[in-house]
């Protein structure tokens, strides 16, 4: 056991909370920026609102990818603390920061190029495309930056870092708060880019992250230093350790927002105001469920170091709190969004047909957000312990065998309430198969030894 591996000693509670709270904070300022997104964007009309809704789903799903590449450099980094190399722990962080870097300039190329046919494919019509292009040009081009920082990210996570991490993406927000007013509806006498000015936000939010990172990760255990990537003697075996638990879990995670792009594209069949409606809501729901988003990323340090350590129960034991959270805080979250539908609502629009199915969105959806909790804290532990497969089948069902068939055959006869119960259906169902493979797996002991990678 390392030394560093500090989530192998003291309270388990205690180690959920000291992990999970800071990081809920991270993720809270980063999930506010589509919050703040929205608003500004409203200000510029209903088409500015609708087309944001398109473009919702996509960069959240390509923001996706890079939480699994981050969650793979997480996984192999606690492991190996926790099994006491961290010779090992330095050569995979470093590979896996590099591996970010290449993910990202390969996947914001492939953006830049196919994102008019991607849009059409989601029933956007002809005249959002040049609103949809003026986000998602400089966008795309600014992809790379985000994987970059969630290769640093997942370098921090796996030391049990979290209020480095958190600390970064506070950054990030900030940037993005001061940023947004002025380069989008127009200040302190510059005119404003429109939606447009939202996507330069981001962009210059994840350039200065990217530097920060760079700090942070400099005054931990593992800094970063491209010299242990040449003197790696066979990088396969540390790259594939990685890409084990980073494929999977890229497309785990990016399985729902996938999901919702197709439930788009379905309510996009009920009117403009259904989809306005349904993107402003689902900004909402993001920063609804941020607790239960920053347990699931803190899981998998303690459980991935325990494992690695060969402390079974200790592991188990994070994983029973952690389900049990999701239950009450799903639950009481769920209450307070339905009681105030029509004052949320309110901050985004004023538009009757979009308070009313913004509304209804809520009164059906958010029942679920307790099992959409053990849905995504499952997968966070089954990453951690090396299962990412596993994982992924459980998404890919929950998404392909209940959201969209369910909102496919029903969506006739139910028209936008299809929609909304699909994803209630899918988030009740997924949580509790999660629950189910996440015992079953924890039941068992955990391998003896890493393998070594030069």
């Amino acid at each position: 056991m390392s030394e560093h591996a500090k989530l192998t000693r003291g309270s388990i509670p205690g180690h959920l909370v000291k992990q999970t709270a800071p990081m809920a904070v991270g993720v809270a300022a980063i999930m506010s920026i589509s919050l703040i997104d929205a608003y500004f964007i409203g200000q510029l009309g209903a088409d500015p609102l609708a087309a944001i809704s398109f473009i919702f789903p996509i960069t959240v799903a390509l923001t996706s990818l890079g939480v699994g590449v981050m969650v793979g450099i997480n996984s192999v980094v606690a492991r190996s603390l926790g099994a006491g190399d961290h010779a090992q722990a330095a050569r995979r962080a470093n590979l896996g920061v590099a591996f970010a870097t290449v993910v990202g300039v390969a996947l914001g190329v492939a953006l830049w190029l196919l994102q008019e046919p991607l849009f059409r494919l989601m029933n956007a019509p002809d005249h959002l495309l040049p609103l949809i292009r003026e986000y998602m040009d400089p966008f795309a081009l600014a992809f790379p930056f985000l994987l970059v920082l969630m290769g640093f990210n997942g370098v921090l996570r796996g030391q049990g870092e979290a209020n480095m991490s958190s600390f970064i993406n506070i950054a990030y927000a900030a940037v993005n708060w001061v940023l947004d007013p002025i380069l989008i509806t127009g200040a302190f006498g510059i005119e404003g880019f429109g939606i447009a000015g939202a996507a330069y936000a981001t962009l210059i939010g994840w350039a200065v992250a990217v530097v920060l990172a760079v700090i942070c990760v400099g005054r931990t255990h593992l800094p970063f230093n491209p010299v242990l990537i040449r003197e790696c003697e066979n990088p396969r075996e540390p790259i594939m350790a990685i890409v084990r638990v980073a494929g999977p879990a890229s497309f785990s995670n990016a399985i729902n927002p996938i999901g919702l792009s197709v439930l788009t594209a379905l309510i996009a069949l009920e009117g403009q105001s259904a989809v306005a409606a349904f993107g402003a809501a689902g900004r909402l729901q993001s920063f609804a469920v941020v607790p239960l988003l920053a347990l699931s990323g803190s899981i998998g340090a303690i459980v991935g170091q325990n494992w690695g350590a060969n402390q079974p129960d200790r592991a188990r034991a994070a994983a029973r709190g952690a389900g049990l959270f999701c239950i009450v805080y799903g639950l009481v979250i769920a209450v307070a969004l339905v009681a105030a539908a029509k004052w949320f609502a309110g901050f985004f629009t004023e538009d009757p047909a979009i308070v009313r199915q913004f509304g209804r969105y809520l009164e059906i959806a958010a029942w679920g957000y307790a099992g959409f909790g053990l849905l995504i804290v499952g997968n966070g532990i089954l990453n951690a312990v090396d299962k990412a497969g596993l994982a992924l089948a459980q998404s890919c069902a929950r998404v392909f065998l209940v959201m969209l068939p369910f909102g496919w055959l029903l969506r006739p006869l139910w028209n936008s309430d299809a929609i909304y119960a699909a994803e209630l259906a899918a988030n009740v169902i997924g949580g509790l198969v999660a629950v189910l493979i996440v015992r079953k797996v924890l039941a068992g002991a955990p391998p003896k030894a890493q393998q070594p990678d030069s």
